[in-house]
Parts: structure tokens; sequence; C-alpha cells
């Protein structure tokens, strides 16, 4: 890395560490509880049935004769803690080992942080509408850094709410089942995709059963999502439905059904990734142009 190139990540990481220190500060305004991550567990996100998915595995830890998994998030863990704390937030490491081909999306990593968050009694109004504010208070905030993005040769983005809202069904029909980017590409704002077949925790809509009340964030001028999110399912008896439509290894999610047996609080939530918010903001090339140590599936890693 010459001179100029290491000036420039030291922008974006001091853009980085802005953005940390605005968000922690929203969400503590807001009355949530920040929690510290859980980096092991006796189950994790199982991110699918994705038949895209190019995760090649979860990795595994024996502790103490316990089979323990790297948490490629903590949306189970959340659903267990907001029924006793009501409103939280972490900043959680997660570790997705993707396949090299990741590479080339710009936006994929194997090791990210997601600021992850949940909201007892919510609905996904709830959701969007403080996701809206949030951004708002992010523009406000990193407006009185003009002079750091100018080292960059960008503005400081203007987050204009509301944001448009399609659902994936209207999504699809306009730009074909691949719609993420060719639809980023054509908005000059972040916009909600609506409605996902995504995994168990994910909220069926009961009225329109195949029908989702989820939502997921995307960032405008082509790069792509932002944010994930949707109203849980609570009941014990949809989950373990859900479960066994999807063929999951029940076993392996033995601890956090006995949660679910003991009871869930319905709620709603979401998560983004730090890195991909600055690269949006630092207009950067790739996601990992925003970290002090790449983790950029099929790069060698150096440190």
């Amino acid at each position: 890395m010459d001179a100029r190139e290491a000036e420039s990540l030291k922008t974006r990481l001091r853009i980085g560490s802005e953005v940390l220190r605005l968000s922690t500060d929203f969400f503590h305004d807001e009355g949530f509880i920040q929690l510290l991550p859980v980096m092991l567990g006796r189950s994790t996100d199982p991110l699918g049935p994705d038949p895209g998915s190019m995760i090649v595995k979860t990795p595994e830890v024996e502790y103490n004769g316990t089979l323990l998994y790297t948490m490629n998030s903590m949306i189970l863990h959340k659903q267990v803690a907001v029924k006793r704390l009501g409103r939280i937030f972490i900043l959680s490491p997660n570790i997705r080992l993707e396949k090299p081909e990741r590479r080339a999306t710009g936006k994929h990593l194997f090791e990210f942080t997601q600021l992850d968050f949940e909201i007892s009694g919510a609905s996904k109004e709830d959701v969007m509408s403080l996701v809206e504010k949030y951004f708002a208070s992010l523009s406000k905030g990193l407006a009185k850094h003009r002079e750091l993005f100018a080292e960059l040769g960008v503005e400081p983005f203007e987050f204009k709410t509301p944001f448009a809202k399609y659902t994936t069904h209207e999504l699809e029909e306009k730009y074909g089942k691949d719609w993420e980017i060719p639809a980023s590409r054509d908005h000059s704002q972040p916009f909600w995709a609506l409605c996902h077949k995504r995994e168990f925790y994910d909220k069926e809509d009961e009225r329109e059963p195949g029908h989702y009340l989820n939502y997921d964030l995307i960032y405008p001028l082509g790069f792509g999502e932002a944010l994930s999110g949707a109203e849980r399912e609570h009941a014990y008896d949809r989950i373990t439905g859900r479960m066994g439509k999807d063929k999951l290894e029940m076993k392996v999610y033995q601890a956090y059904l006995d949660e679910a047996r003991e009871g869930f609080v319905p709620s709603a939530g979401a998560g983004f990734g730090v890195e991909r918010l600055v690269r949006f903001l630092t207009r950067s090339e790739h996601v990992g142009d925003v970290q002090m140590f790449r983790r950029v599936p099929g790069e060698e890693i150096r440190v």
C-alpha cells in the first residue's frame, strides 16, 4: 500500500468511526439496551435454505463436550433477549465463509460487523419508520464532517425520507429475478423491498399465506442491499412448522426451541452491515476498502 492509498484508507476509517459513534448514540437515545455480542452458540442463523447461498460452511468448535457454532448472525439470540429486555441492539461480528466468487460483487466479506436490533411488540411499519429516522439523523451528523468526505472527492450523502416501497413481486416484474443491482442503479435514494421468502423466523402473513412480513432496504447508485429485517415468528408451533418445511435438523436448534416453547414475544427488528454502510457513504469500490484488516472472499489474509 503506497502513501496515497494509506491516507485514503485512514479517511475511510475515520468516517467509519464517526458512523459507529452516531449509530450507537442514536439507538441509546431511542431507549435501546446495547448488548455485547455472542461469538459462539449452540445454534446460529441457518441462512436458508437458500439455493443462491455461497456459504462454504459454518465453523464448529467443541468445548467442554458441547458442539458450538460461530455466529452467522445473532437473530436467534435476539429473540431470546428481546422477550426479557424489550429494545436491544448489538454491534455483532458475523462470520460467513463465502466462496471466492463472492469477491467480485464488491459487497461481500467473510467477516463483518452488523448493527443488529430488535423491538418487542413492534410491527414492520414501526421498524421501517425507525430506520428512516436513523438515516435522516445520520445525514445530519455526517454533514458536519464535509472535510473528511472532501478528502475522498465526495459529498456526505443526504438521505431523503420517506423511502419508496415496492414488493419483490413488482421488482421482479420490472427487472427480472435478479432485480437488486439493476433496481439499485435506477434509484438515487434508498428504497424498501417487501415480501421475501426467507428463513423460518421471518413471519408469514397469516392472512395471505406465501407472503411475508419482512423487508430489505436497498442502497441506490448500484450499491445494493443495505439492511434486512422482519416481524418474527414467535409461536412455537409456527416456528417448528416452518423449520419442518425447510427440512432443518431440529436437534441443532434444540436450545432455541426450548426457549420458544417457554414463549417468545411478538417482535420485529433488522440488521445492517456497518462496512456496507461505510462503503456506500464513501462511494468505495469494494466493501473490503473500508476495513483495516480486509476479510474478502478469495483474497489472501495478510494479518
